[in-house]
């Protein structure tokens, strides 16, 4: 197994247990799906599709919509999520890297803070551009390195190993000029916003517990150092919190992210 599959396969343990987060992306699911542009009998893509919550937002508007992901364990709710709300998802265990699609199937291709994740940028671009038609959108939701989530996931990494070379940080996605450079001469008319999320948390320590609990890479590490570092995993835990606390007010967390849009040319 490369460097990369490794990589892979460790991402795909540590979001198993993603699913009780899935309230927090349901609203900006909507608001994806509006900045896509999605309407009734358009061909979607939804990558790295975790539970479901874009897919099923787009579906029940009349898309023809194919999830993909990484984690079975997500499908699994994706799947029960598309029966609870009666509408029909063709959902695939996949990789953003390698999809397994033809060139040009599909209308619109979306991505609510999933392919971000992907180790190597060129290629997940490259494939879904690929899978994408000439004049089809491709949009997605990313968290900048600045904001929140951002400054979280560099926070983990600062007691962390080391990636493998050649792996680049997830939240350079939520910057507009790296998103320019990614999608380069392939795309027109690129189209950025922003908006917020509030997550619900009675205190810091709250939000804290809850993330260490589903998110991957946070999970990943708290499973490690419990056993390893009790002292370190203490100290993360303060840092956590010091950082959360700029962000929280009025029993919620602010969580600010960006919004892309694009045509591929």
């Amino acid at each position: 197994m490369d460097i990369f599959e490794r990589f892979k396969a460790n991402q795909k343990a540590g979001w198993a247990h993603f699913a009780p987060l899935q309230a927090i992306t349901t609203i900006p699911a909507a608001r994806l799906v509006a900045h896509a542009g999605i309407r009734s009998g358009a061909r979607v893509l939804d990558v790295a599709c975790g539970t479901g919550v874009v897919g099923v937002t787009a579906a029940r508007i009349g898309a023809q919509v194919t999830g993909l992901d990484l984690t079975p364990e997500l499908l699994v709710v994706a799947h029960e999520n598309a029966r609870i709300a009666g509408v029909t998802i063709d959902w695939h265990e996949g990789d953003v890297e390698q999809l397994p699609f033809a060139d040009g199937a599909f209308d619109v291709v979306v991505s609510q803070f999933g392919h971000m994740f992907a180790p190597r940028p060129d290629v997940a671009t490259r494939e879904m551009l690929r899978v994408l038609k000439p004049g089809g959108t491709i949009a997605f939701s990313t968290w900048p390195p600045e904001l929140f989530i951002g400054r979280m996931f560099a926070l983990i990494g600062q007691h962390m190993p080391p990636p493998p070379p050649g792996i680049s940080p997830a939240p350079l996605w939520g910057d507009p000029n790296v998103v320019r450079e990614r999608l380069g001469a392939a795309v027109g008319s690129i189209v950025f916003d922003r908006a917020t999320i509030a997550v619900p948390a009675l205190s810091v320590a709250h939000y804290r517990d809850m993330t260490e609990r589903g998110a991957g890479p946070m999970a990943k590490l708290v499973e490690s150092l419990s056993v390893s570092d009790p002292a370190k995993l203490a100290a993360f835990r303060k840092e956590f919190d010091a950082l959360a606390s700029l962000y929280y007010e009025g029993n919620a967390l602010r969580q600010d992210y960006l919004l892309t849009r694009a045509t591929k040319q």
